[in-house]
C-alpha cells in the first residue's frame, strides 16, 4: 500500500512509520527538515521537502498515495490563530491536494481528545455528540476534523487522550524525573480521572483505520481510567520509588504557565505549558470509551498502564533520558 505520513519525525508520527514498515507499506513522508528524516530515508521513506503551506510540495507527497496519515501538528503554539493557521488551514491546504488526484486516497487524521473537550466524572466521553473543547488547541483540532468531514473524502479522525511511551518527550518524561527525585508537583488535587494509550497501541489503530472499515470520529485509548494522584503512584511504583505529590493551586498555576509562556515567547522556543493549558489542567476528567473503535475494528490495547510505564521507563533508561 501506498501512504503519506505528515509528522513523520515526530513521537507518534514515528512510531506509525515503523508500524508500516513492519508492514511493508511504501511509505512517503511530508517533511519541514530533511536533515532531520535521514534516519528515516535510510530505511527507505521517500521524503518531500515542505510543509502544509507548500503546495507544489502537497501535490508531490499526495500524489498515487491509498492512504493519508495526517498526524503532523504544532507543538507549543503561542496563539490560537497559529493553532488554526497549522492545524486548520493547513489539514485544508492538504486535503485540497488529495481531491485533485483522480483516485482520492483515504485520510486518517490524527485528532485530540482536546477537540472533544473534558469528561464529567465517572462518564468517559464516547462519541462526538458534546464537544467542547476548553482550550485554542482543542479548538484548531477540532476545526480540522470539520474540514475533514466536509472534504468529500473517505476519512476518520482518531482522539488519542494522554499519549505516552517510548521516545515521548514533552509529556511523561518531566514526569518520571520528578517521580525519581521523590517530589511530584501535580496540578489540581490529583482526583481528576484520566485515559492513556501507549504509544505503540496508538500506532496499531491508525493502522486498522486506515484500512478502511470505520468512518466519522473515535476515541482510542486503553479502557482503564486513573487519577491523576494514582498516575504519579503509578510512575513511582514503576521506578521503585516512593514520590510526594505535592499539589499546585490554581492560583499558583497561572503565575507559573505565565511565566512558562513568557519564557517560550522570548527566547523563540515552543513549549506545552502556556497560560491557555490550564484550563485542561482543572477539570473533572478526561476520560474517554474506545468501545465504538474497538467494535468496528476488532482493535485491542496490548499495554495497561502497568506494563506501559515499565516499557516506557527502560526505554528511558536505555536512552540516557532517564538515571538508573
Amino acid at each position: 500500500m501506498n501512504v503519506l505520513v505528515t509528522g513523520a519525525t515526530g513521537f507518534v508520527g514515528g512510531h506509525l512509520v515503523d508500524r508500516l514498515l513492519e508492514r511493508g507499506d511504501r511509505i512517503t513522508a511530508l517533511v519541514r527538515t530533511p536533515e532531520r528524516a535521514r534516519a528515516l530515508a535510510a530505511r527507505g521513506v521517500r521524503l518531500v521537502s515542505g510543509d502544509l503551506h507548500a503546495h507544489d510540495a502537497l501535490a508531490d507527497a499526495t500524489s498515487g498515495q491509498d492512504v493519508i496519515y495526517h498526524v503532523a501538528a504544532p507543538l507549543g503554539a503561542g496563539t490560537e490563530s497559529a493553532l488554526m493557521a497549522s492545524n486548520r488551514d493547513g489539514t485544508i491546504n492538504l486535503l485540497q491536494a488529495c481531491r485533485d488526484r483522480s483516485s482520492p486516497p483515504r485520510i486518517v487524521l490524527v485528532s485530540s481528545m482536546a477537540a472533544g473537550g473534558p469528561s464529567r466524572r465517572g462518564a468517559p466521553k464516547t462519541d462526538s455528540s458534546d464537544d467542547h473543547p476548553v482550550t485554542m488547541y482543542g479548538r484548531s483540532k477540532l476545526a480540522a476534523e470539520h474540514a475533514v468531514a466536509a472534504s468529500g473524502l473517505p476519512w476518520a479522525a482518531i482522539r488519542p487522550p494522554v499519549v505516552y511511551g517510548p521516545g515521548d518527550r514533552d509529556g511523561f518524561l518531566p514526569l518520571f524525573r520528578a517521580a525519581q527525585v521523590g517530589v511530584a508537583p501535580m496540578f489540581g488535587d490529583g482526583s481528576m480521572e484520566i485515559s492513556l494509550i501507549h504509544v505503540g497501541d496508538l500506532a496499531q489503530a491508525l493502522v486498522l483505520a486506515g484500512e478502511g472499515p470505520v468512518h466519522g470520529v473515535y476515541y482510542v485509548n486503553h479502557p482503564e481510567v486513573v487519577t491523576g494522584r494514582q498516575l504519579v503512584a503509578a510512575i513511582a511504583r514503576t521506578l521503585r520509588r516512593r514520590a510526594l505529590a505535592v499539589p499546585i493551586p490554581r492560583w499558583m498555576a497561572r503565575v507559573i504557565l505565565g511565566m512558562t509562556g513568557m519564557w517560550a515567547e522570548v527566547f523563540r522556543r515552543k513549549s506545552i505549558l502556556h497560560p491557555d493549558k490550564i484550563h485542561e489542567f482543572y477539570q473533572e476528567g478526561w476520560a474517554a470509551d474506545p468501545s465504538a473503535f474497538v467494535a468496528a475494528t476488532g482493535w485491542q490495547p496490548n499495554w495497561d498502564l502497568v506494563t506501559g510505564l515499565a516499557d516506557t521507563a527502560a526505554w528511558y533508561r536505555v536512552n540516557r533520558w532517564l538515571g538508573a
